[in-house]
C-alpha cells in the first residue's frame, strides 16, 4: 500500500502542477477556470486517496470519503458561480456565444 500511495501523491501533485501551468497558459476567463476546477478536483481527490492508503487504517478511509465527496459536491458550483460572473462582467470578450447576452 505504501508505494501505491506515494504514486497516487506524485501523480495527484503532477496533475496540480499541469492545473496551475493551465491557468497561465489559457487565455480567457472561462478556459482558465476550467482548468483549475476540474484538473484541481481530479488532482485531489488523488492527493487524499494517497494519503488515506498512507494511513493504513479505517479512519483515515473514511476521512478521505468525507473529504472527496465536500470536493465533488463544492468544485463544480463554486465553477458554475464564477463563470457566470465572469460572462456578466465580460470579462471573457472572445466568447463566440454568449447565452447570457439580452
Amino acid at each position: 500500500m505504501s508505494i501505491a500511495g506515494h504514486i497516487m501523491l506524485v501523480l495527484g501533485v503532477l496533475i496540480l502542477l499541469l492545473a496551475s501551468i493551465g491557468l497561465f497558459v489559457l487565455k480567457d476567463a472561462l478556459s482558465r477556470q476550467h482548468a483549475a476546477t476540474k484538473a484541481g478536483s481530479l488532482g485531489l481527490v488523488i492527493i487524499v486517496a494517497g494519503a488515506a492508503l498512507l494511513g493504513g487504517n479505517w479512519a483515515w478511509f473514511w476521512r478521505a470519503c468525507v473529504i472527496i465527496i465536500f470536493v465533488w459536491l463544492t468544485m463544480p458550483i463554486s465553477s458554475h458561480v464564477l463563470g457566470r460572473a465572469a460572462l456578466r462582467e465580460q470579462s471573457s470578450g472572445n466568447l463566440a456565444y454568449d447565452e447570457l447576452d439580452e
